[in-house]
């Protein structure tokens, strides 16, 4: 019961902050593609620990990817 509520607890740094990356390209979909679930969704920022900033950016990035048939829609 516990190891939930650590998981959500534990503290996330923004991995786009971190490494100072500024734009997001929508191209680098192997990157891009650590951000979506098993099930092609976007994830919440507060599973994958991103800035506010950059989610919205990523978020973008992601719609652009999958338009340009780099990502897919859905994976089943």
């Amino acid at each position: 019961m516990g190891t939930t509520k650590n998981l959500l607890n534990k503290e996330r740094y923004c991995h786009f902050c971190v490494n100072s990356i500024n734009d997001i390209d929508y191209k680098q979909w192997q990157m891009l593609q650590r951000f979506t679930s098993s099930y092609g969704k976007i994830v919440p920022r507060r599973r994958s620990g991103v800035c506010h900033k950059h989610q919205r950016k990523l978020a973008i990035a992601i719609k652009q990817a999958r338009f340009m048939a780099l990502l897919p829609f859905t994976a089943k």
